[in-house]
């Protein structure tokens, strides 16, 4: 099927592009990656009258240290984070979920930034930026704020961002210590969305014990979610068998799953519980032979 009729406008900086959203509203949309907008087009469930393309605002692109996080510019795209090889010592977990998203031409053209926006609960980039207690950096007529990743996503599809406003970035914390990170994710086949998904990320402290964690759940709830009561748990200990096996089973306890042809709800969250173990058991040797080797 072909779209319906549309203008297209291609802003140069990212104060026109709040303009056009200003006159436009919601009878526009942006694209970035379009990996998601355009199918919805050309299967006209997405309409828009106006395509606003920001692919050519250099301020968005790119990533930088500041404050104490990274900063990651809204047309980064899924490849970037990859194969950035000078972020995985610190910032893994963004290798390590960018590695699952479908397939390499999405990846090569999506966004990250984009994904947030587009608010799927099966989103990988979702439960990431989750675990990652990251903030998404928004601008619109009267400035730029930071929105908490859990103030973000609000229902399936939406978020808390006003019409006039264009996520310009994603800020991730640094860890402040060593860290290790895993992306956990069950497809019915290669490049499909998740039956279930976890997004693991752990700090550890120098008395050996758990100084941050981080897990966001995807693809069980209407929006992706935190294992608070996992995470609660965890910080403060040591990654023993037994502090993971009690971890581990916490999770499912924060994830609202529905029954549907990917699998039952008892399911889901038995597959939560799993990938947890499976995770926070590989984190912990790989913490250990870091902490040995140094």
């Amino acid at each position: 099927m072909f779209p319906n009729a549309f203008q297209y406008e291609a802003p140069t900086s990212v104060d026109e592009a709040i303009r056009l959203l200003t006159e436009y509203g919601y009878d526009s949309k942006i694209l970035a990656g379009g990996q998601s907008l355009l199918p919805m087009m050309k299967f006209r469930i997405a309409a828009p009258a106006v395509l606003i393309d920001v692919n050519g605002i250099d301020d968005l692109k790119g990533w930088r240290e500041e404050n104490g996080k990274l900063r990651i510019g809204a047309l980064t795209r899924h490849a970037d984070a990859e194969h950035a090889t000078e972020l995985r010592d610190r910032y893994p977990l963004l290798s390590r979920t960018a590695r699952w998203i479908a397939d390499p031409p999405i990846r090569n053209r999506g966004t990250i930034c984009g994904s947030l926006v587009h608010a799927d609960p099966g989103s990988d980039w979702g439960a990431a930026m989750i675990a990652l207690r990251a903030d998404v950096e928004v601008q619109g007529l009267e400035g730029s704020r930071l929105i908490p990743i859990d103030e973000f996503f609000v229902d399936t599809f939406a978020t808390s961002l006003e019409e006039n406003e264009l996520a310009v970035a994603v800020h991730v914390p640094t860890p402040n210590g060593p860290v290790a990170a895993r992306y956990m994710k069950l497809e019915r086949k290669a490049g499909d969305f998740a039956i279930a998904a976890l997004a693991v990320h752990v700090v550890m402290g120098k008395d050996g014990r758990v100084s941050e964690a981080g897990i966001g759940i995807g693809a069980c709830g209407p929006i992706p979610l935190r294992a608070a009561k996992a995470e609660a748990a965890l910080v403060g200990q040591p990654l023993t068998e037994e502090t993971i096996s009690t971890v581990s089973k916490l999770v499912p306890e924060d994830a609202d799953p529905a029954d549907d042809l990917r699998g039952s709800a008892d399911y889901k969250r038995d597959l939560l519980r799993v990938f947890a173990k499976r995770a926070l058991l590989e984190i912990a040797e790989e913490l250990q032979e870091r902490v040995g080797a140094e």
